[in-house]
């Protein structure tokens, strides 16, 4: 099969083009301290939604406590919260003092900012109000409504019910957004309680988390299939590990869901991809065409592959 000069050469732009596109979204991930795949777990639909936000930090058991419908009153379910909150922290700060002794001072200060940080959430959650009360009363109806066979057959009800599952997921990520405004400054107040040895010691043997490690992997993963493609190094095995990532990004949104957002951009890519991996190898590859041509084992072998 031989192919034109102009198949090759759009063929050679596709890998190129896809490759770039993959290698500037990793090494932007890598640049960008701040950025993390929360906001996209927590979008997530579908039936893999509840694996993609596994990964999920998660301040105090939410889900356990206020984010529960089993007939306990606002009061009771709030103060579960905090509790759970609270025990986090005490987690944490025993797991610091296991790295680091602290000398009485210290200790002293960290737990006045232990006490100072319980009672800045106790506000918080005072300020919530009516808020909390509704969202818990919303909640409730919520999970009356995924119950029932018309949220799922009829097209209305099923934009209503996905309408709503958004709306209760925003206000609960502004809830947490404030929970961990207070965890981070409680955090600060005990590094600024230690030594320069004693905090270089905590930064160097605090593991990070699997979220931080996840989303170190996908970058690194994206500026790795990238380059590759560029260069045109293992392109099919590269482009297949690119669908593979594609997958992962149009399963979190199944068009087929009501409230899923869009990904044509995805599929196309993904299609391209696919292209490119199942193409024959030939001068369009890159340096894949090189080194086939190097291989001692091909030399002799009559091949009717396509090159350019």
């Amino acid at each position: 099969m031989r192919t034109t000069v102009l198949t090759v050469a759009a063929l050679a732009f596709l890998r190129i083009v896809v490759g770039m596109h993959f290698f500037l979204e990793g090494l932007a991930h890598l640049r960008d301290p701040e950025w993390s795949s929360v906001g996209f777990r927590r979008a997530a639909v579908g039936p893999l939604a509840e694996w993609y936000r596994s990964e999920l930090p998660q301040t105090g058991d939410w889900n356990g406590t206020l984010g529960r419908v089993d007939g306990r009153d606002l009061a009771e379910a709030a103060e579960d919260w905090k509790r759970s909150v609270r025990e986090g922290w005490e987690k944490a700060l025993a797991a610091r003092e296991k790295l680091v002794p602290l000398g009485p001072e210290q200790q002293a200060g960290t737990r006045d900012a232990l006490a100072a940080a319980a009672t800045a959430l106790d506000d918080a959650v005072a300020s919530w109000g009516e808020d909390l009360f509704d969202y818990r009363l919303q909640t409730g109806r919520l999970r009356a409504a995924e119950g029932l066979a018309a949220s799922s057959q009829i097209p209305y009800a099923r934009d209503r019910v996905a309408k709503q599952r958004r709306e209760l997921a925003g206000r609960q990520a502004g809830w947490m957004r404030e929970a961990d405004a207070i965890t981070d400054k409680l955090t600060a107040d005990w590094n600024a309680a230690l030594s320069r040895e004693q905090a270089a010691r905590i930064a160097a043997l605090t593991p990070p988390s699997r979220l931080w490690q996840a989303d170190r992997f996908v970058a690194w993963s994206l500026v790795t299939i990238g380059a590759a493609l560029v260069v045109g190094f293992l392109v099919k095995f590269m482009a297949m590990g690119g669908v593979a990532f594609l997958a992962s990004v149009v399963a979190s949104q199944p068009f087929w869901i009501t409230g899923a957002a869009p990904t044509y951009d995805q599929w196309v890519e993904l299609a391209a991809l696919l292209v490119i991996a199942c193409m024959p190898v030939g001068g369009w590859s890159g340096l894949d065409y090189f080194l086939r041509s190097c291989c001692p084992w091909r030399r002799g072998r009559t091949t009717t592959e396509v090159r350019g």
